[in-house]
């Protein structure tokens, strides 16, 4: 990551941005076993009773419908699934769906196979509009993109779902602040800067990793004032990210002592191997030896440098790496059961209504 005024930085994307427990790629998976194990051998027949359905413009029931997403395995599946959503919604947009979503479900589905734009096509075709309701299938969606480094296109996926009134949840946040810093353009900038003044005007929380984010873009840009406005509206800012970002603001600012003396709280020169220590990156150790270049605090920044590289508190992981990684969430093990335990009944007459 640049924190230069250089726009011509190429980015490239490395990590989802969504934790396991918001994607359910896995439970997603098993569930699809499960399907597969329960039609065995009936896989292949089904998608083709499907297509010749859709031939003759039969109706489409929901269970069939979930079926047959569950039994997708290929591009070409995919897309007869697809074909399957615009007649079902055609037949039942002016109904409710019930509690079942089918968008999270198909985004998983382009996600298993590396369909992203399949799946942006679909999420943002007006003729599907309603069908996608829920904030999750625009965030896998937008997930997807941001992974393959489709900015631009995550962009459009996000006017769209704004634009059809689905609410914003922490996680769009920080997909949304992510894809304008990768884009990291003046547009891009206005953009995510549009996205904190409505959010602070409505009174909104914003998550903290979409600050960071905000104000990384904010540095990328050289609005250092920005940076510092956005980093004093955190409430907590003593993770390694947040003390990553506050060096650099006061590297930037000319606040070179300041700098120093964030460093130099975070030595731990002899604590024991559990006590866990907080990292600063490479590129922002360089950063404040090159702002302090030719003035008298260069030797203080050489020495606090010294003493953090010798407690091993110097590391290779850049700022765009701390910004992109993926977070743990916080799913439980799957366990198998032989039950529903909504119904009790037995979990093959139950599973795709879970």
């Amino acid at each position: 990551m640049s924190m230069g005024v250089n726009k011509s930085v190429s980015f490239v994307a490395k990590r989802h941005l969504l934790p396991e427990d918001v994607v359910k790629l896995q439970k997603f998976q098993q569930s699809k076993l499960a399907v597969a194990h329960l039609l065995n051998g009936t896989k292949g027949n089904f998608i083709e009773f499907f297509s010749q359905k859709l031939q003759r413009n039969e109706l489409i029931l929901r269970d069939e419908l979930k079926l047959l997403i569950h039994l997708c395995q290929t591009a070409e599946d995919v897309m007869v699934a697809r074909d399957a959503i615009y007649r079902y919604h055609a037949e039942n947009h002016n109904l409710m769906y019930g509690e079942f979503k089918f968008g999270p479900l198909f985004m998983r589905l382009c996600y298993e196979l590396g369909l992203e734009g399949l799946a942006a096509a679909t999420i943002t075709d007006m003729r599907l509009n309603g069908f996608f309701h829920d904030a999750t299938s625009f965030n896998i969606a937008i997930d997807m993109l941001f992974t393959k480094g489709q900015y631009e296109t995550a962009l459009e996926v996000l006017r769209i779902m704004k634009s059809q009134n689905v609410p914003f949840n922490k996680d769009t946040l920080t997909l949304a602040f992510g894809t304008c810093y990768k884009l990291n353009t003046a547009e891009s900038y206005k953009i995510c800067l549009a996205f904190v003044e409505e959010r602070q005007s409505k009174e909104h929380v914003i998550p903290k990793r979409a600050y960071c984010f905000a104000i990384a873009l904010s540095l990328c840009q050289n609005d250092i004032a920005k940076a510092q406005l956005m980093f004093s509206q955190i409430m907590s800012t003593e993770c390694r990210l947040c003390q990553n970002l506050k060096v650099v603001i006061l590297a930037k600012s000319g606040a070179i002592m300041d700098a120093v003396s964030v460093l130099a709280a975070a030595v731990l020169p002899k604590s024991p191997y559990f006590v866990k220590k907080l990292e600063f990156s490479q590129e922002v150790v360089d950063l404040l030896r090159l702002q302090s270049e030719g003035q008298p605090s260069m030797l203080n920044v050489e020495k606090i440098v010294t003493q953090l590289v010798r407690a091993d508190q110097v590391t290779q992981q850049t700022l765009d790496d701390m910004l992109c990684h993926t977070p743990t969430g916080k799913e439980t093990p799957i366990m198998q059961r032989k039950t529903s335990r909504r119904t009790l009944k037995p979990l093959h007459s139950t599973l795709l209504s879970e």
